[in-house]
């Protein structure tokens, strides 16, 4: 298995677990809008931090100055996106259409839960550094 694959799976399992519970209570909170506010929340959350592994991926055998490049323009594209979307949201779509609590409530447990998953999965690859010779 490789190591993104290793890192995805690892973070993806406990966002996934993390984001039924959120979309459990928040329909159950704010009925049909905590529902949709929490898919949401997920759906982000799982497309900005899985963009960060694909990006790995893509830059895996690159020149460590243009994997950095690279993944700063990626960062910066996500930010950007990131915005936009929320303020989409948020300029037409009604509150009762979808619930704003129940967005960010579940947009900051996914995100806990990828992140701690994403680390757990990391150290247990024990993966070695490679020194450049002197």
């Amino acid at each position: 298995m490789s190591t993104e694959r290793a890192l995805l799976r690892g973070a993806l399992l406990p966002t996934l677990v993390v984001g039924v519970i959120a979309i459990a209570a928040s329909t159950w909170q704010a009925g049909r809008a905590g529902l949709v506010g929490a898919l949401l929340a997920q759906l982000v959350v799982v497309i900005f931090f899985a963009t960060n592994i694909g990006t790995a991926r893509l830059t895996r055998d690159l020149d460590p100055v243009m994997t950095m490049s690279i993944a700063m323009f990626s960062y910066m594209a996500k930010v950007l996106l990131l915005g936009i979307f929320l303020w989409l949201i948020t300029t037409f779509t009604s509150a009762e259409s979808c619930n704003r609590q129940a967005f960010a409530l579940s947009a900051v447990a996914a995100t806990f839960a990828w992140l701690g998953g994403e680390i757990r999965a990391y150290l247990a690859l024990k993966l070695h550094l490679q020194l450049p010779q002197r």
